[in-house]
């Protein structure tokens, strides 16, 4: 079992924790991913690695509360335990000296994108970092977002905060006035990361997108999280889960993770009429992994 050392709302139905974790925060690089599971009957779900501190031992996973698993992780607090944390998992973002990178994440897609940030400022990049949000509510970690570039917008759909517009209109913009930008990594929902590519793949600027595919084992060995770039199958687990926009078949992608769309509601809609006994339930599997412990 893995211990939550912090537990805390940083945005609309989304949550941070940091979890002890040595083995994990010792080896991670930007980019990667874990996989965890919160009890014995529970789904196998993959969240970026936001932050780790080796010293400490610890790392920082961020999730928002969309289905089952996750609105079941974000009842969990400071002291609670998840079963399973498996990882680092997928291959570390591309960090070299590009020059201007322009850095765009959705949301809780800028969890996924501040190490990467990070990484890219610390090798000499001049970081534009574009964080999009549907309101006020969920722009999140704007502070970090600051630290870890050298030029920020933030961009919210109602206009409530920052600028009023997707984050491609800001990046639109940034073109149209001469900025030349030397690579982009966008973070978030996949019609935001096709969107980008539209507008990157035409001028030629190099650009990745981090895949949200369904996932299951993390190992490749189940195939779930199958993307099709160009006329080439990869897995974004072990493959990615960064690959090259422009050849990313964004259709095929968002057909594949709405195959199982009703089963998730349907499972969404029987935890939120049980969500107390649910979440006693895994608490009841923790003293019980405890008491053995």
């Amino acid at each position: 079992m893995y211990k939550i050392i912090e537990a805390r709302p940083v945005g609309f139905k989304i949550k941070q924790f940091v979890i002890e974790a040595p083995r994990i925060a010792r080896k991670q690089q930007p980019g990667q991913f874990v996989i965890l599971r919160l009890h014995e009957n529970g789904e196998r779900i993959p969240l970026t690695i936001k932050a780790s501190d080796p010293e400490k031992g610890t790392v920082t996973i961020v999730a928002q509360s969309i289905g089952k698993t996750t609105s079941l992780l974000n009842c969990l607090e400071t002291g609670d335990y998840i079963l399973d944390i498996v990882g680092p998992l997928g291959h570390p973002s591309e960090i070299a000296k590009f020059g201007t990178v322009a850095i765009l994440a959705g949301s809780v897609g800028t969890a996924m994108a501040l190490p990467t940030a990070n990484a890219l400022k610390k090798a000499g990049n001049e970081v534009v970092f574009i964080e999009g949000a549907r309101n006020t509510e969920m722009v999140v970690f704007e502070d970090e977002v600051r630290q870890a570039s050298t030029e920020t917008y933030i961009m919210t759909d109602d206009g409530s905060y920052g600028e009023k517009g997707l984050v491609t209109k800001k990046l639109n913009d940034l073109i149209a006035a001469g900025r030349k930008i030397d690579f982009v990594l966008a973070v978030g929902p996949v019609l935001m990361m096709r969107a980008v590519a539209q507008v990157t793949a035409p001028l030629g600027i190099k650009t990745m997108v981090s895949l949200n595919s369904i996932m299951v084992d993390g190992t490749g060995m189940c195939g779930g999280c199958r993307v099709l770039l160009g006329n080439q199958s990869k897995f974004a687990c072990v493959d990615g889960p960064e690959f090259d926009a422009s050849i990313v078949n964004f259709e095929v992608l968002m057909q594949r993770n709405a195959m199982y769309r009703d089963k998730e509601c349907e499972s969404l809609k029987r935890f939120e009429e049980n969500k107390e006994a649910e979440l006693a339930e895994v608490r009841a599997q923790f003293a019980k992994e405890a008491q053995h412990g």
